[in-house]
């Protein structure tokens, strides 16, 4: 096959600054459990938002690419690749699924080695991990597919494996983007009684609504706590989901959720933020927990989500907002920063 030896790329040189679109060199080989994709579509997260602000401190693999969800067709594999095969369509995610975890790709740009995890998506090829594509058909809707990266599985992880969310629960989901919404979305069809969705955009709590929120508030304009007990009615909150990662919502959540409530810590904190909490409930049935990706297992999830998706039981189309060029890559980040945005933003590879 003639296969491409060079690639276009969005590029993280320097933390709080944009990044640089520029051609860069892929491997002349492909190693042990490396699978060569050509990428059609891939979603911006709020996390790749945290590693160019620098939220978790110093980046040492400075420059390096970014991008971790993503929908892309296999044109080649190395050694020991059992999971795809070329032609394949491929949902590229973070978290590990089935197949070898490889070595990290090592391309070259401007005569320097280039950095680049298990997997990237803001590059129109990219070398990946076996464990980081799961095969889809090849009629799967591209958006959806890419979604199915991060934003469904995390978003629906969350709801199924860290809240343990029941039906007639009481939820609030503090932060309405990519993530919070599809949180909500699986709130809904756990048939959750309240679905409390906080954000700081209207634009945002609208999308919220139309993908099951039952009462939406902005943070901007009133009192969260306030507006979120007037909400409940006097039923108890049972679950209390963070996805902005700010100590003060993380001490709300906690205030808020009754004595046997869960907590749920998506959104992750800028490094040195610290929360105090008066720990005795802990000891009693409150639960505070992190979330790791809703630890989704993708070669098992993604499956199982397509086939909601198939029988129209979840959406896709709402969430996707914006469009964007690999070109236009520092526009789309911006929308998301400012909140022109209410959903997921796409960049078309």
């Amino acid at each position: 096959m003639n296969r491409p030896f060079t690639t276009e790329a969005a590029i993280l040189v320097a933390q709080k600054q944009p990044l640089v679109v520029e051609t860069i060199e892929l491997p002349a080989e492909l190693d042990v459990g490396q699978v060569l994709v050509q990428l059609q579509v891939s979603g911006i997260c709020g996390s790749q938002l945290g590693e160019i602000a620098g939220a978790k401190g110093p980046d040492r693999y400075l420059p390096h690419l970014m991008g971790h969800e993503g929908f892309a067709t296999v044109l080649d594999t190395g050694p020991g690749v059992k999971q795809v095969l070329p032609g394949d369509s491929v949902v590229l995610h973070w978290r590990p699924g089935a197949g070898i975890q490889a070595d990290p790709p090592k391309y070259r740009w401007r005569g320097e080695q280039l950095n680049a995890g298990w997997v990237t998506t803001f590059n129109r090829h990219a070398v990946v991990s076996e464990n980081r594509c799961t095969r889809v058909p090849g009629d799967t809707d591209p958006d959806a597919a890419a979604l199915f990266g991060c934003a469904v599985t995390t978003g629906f992880g969350v709801v199924e494996n860290n809240a343990g969310l029941r039906m007639g629960e009481a939820v609030v989901v503090f932060g309405a983007g990519g993530i919070g919404l599809n949180i909500i979305q699986a709130a809904c069809l756990r048939s959750a009684s309240v679905i409390i969705a906080v954000d700081l955009f209207d634009s945002r709590l609208d999308l919220a609504r139309q993908l099951g929120a039952t009462h939406v508030i902005n943070s901007n304009r009133e009192d969260a706590e306030t507006a979120i007990q007037d909400a409940l009615s006097g039923q108890p909150l049972d679950v209390f989901i963070d996805n902005t990662g700010l100590p003060a919502i993380i001490e709300q959540g906690y205030r808020l959720t009754h004595s046997q409530g869960r907590v749920i810590l998506v959104g992750v904190p800028r490094q040195g933020n610290k929360t105090n909490l008066y720990t005795l409930p802990l000891h009693f049935g409150k639960i505070l927990t992190g979330s790791h990706g809703g630890e989704s297992k993708p070669a098992e999830d993604i499956p199982r989500y397509l086939r909601l998706l198939q029988k129209g039981q979840i959406q896709f189309h709402r969430l996707v907002s914006a469009r964007y060029s690999l070109e236009e890559i520092n526009s789309a980040i911006d929308a998301i920063r400012d909140g022109s945005t209410a959903g997921r933003v796409m960049i078309d590879l």
